[in-house]
């Protein structure tokens, strides 16, 4: 008799979230991610910088909406395609529970096995990019969420908001 069932592998796999962004896409843990909506109207937040797009009402909490491109010295775009993603803090500060990106795309699910990943010496890191990595012959960016984290305490608490 012979067994037909499929079989089991070592390789690790982390479900992950493809974030598009304007010239590149973030890849994230989906445990980071608290939640995928589309673009509504933004709060406006005095004295801003381009970075910081707004405050978006999310489960009766007002939660700060970054531009990743601007943070990165690019330009922020709000693209009413693109959806919200709403991201799990790290623990930089109690008083920020959540974060929000703004993609300007549609997010997709990926699978990622260890072996699949590896770092991508041929990109340069950004400012708030954790890490540039390929898995197979695609290139990512994994944010430094705790580095938005303190961009947005340190407004915070230069501004008086």
């Amino acid at each position: 008799m012979t067994n037909n069932a499929p079989a089991l592998t070592s390789a690790k796999e982390v479900p992950c979230m493809l974030l598009p962004m304007d010239e590149h896409t973030l890849l994230v843990p989906t445990t980071t991610v608290a939640e995928m909506s589309s673009v509504q109207p933004l709060a406006p937040i005095e004295n801003a910088p381009e970075w910081l797009m707004g405050l978006y009402e999310w489960r009766g909490i007002q939660v700060p909406v970054f531009s990743i491109e601007a943070l990165n010295g690019g330009e922020a775009r709000l693209n009413a395609s693109g959806r919200i993603a709403v991201l799990n803090n790290t623990g930089a500060s109690a008083d920020l529970p959540f974060i929000a990106i703004h993609t300007q795309g549609i997010p997709r699910m990926a699978r990622v096995a260890d072996e699949d990943i590896s770092e991508d010496d041929g990109n340069e890191r950004r400012p708030f990019d954790m890490m540039a990595v390929k898995v197979g012959l695609e290139e990512f960016y994994i944010p430094d969420v705790t580095a938005i984290e303190q961009a947005y305490l340190n407004f915070v608490s230069s501004n008086g908001v």
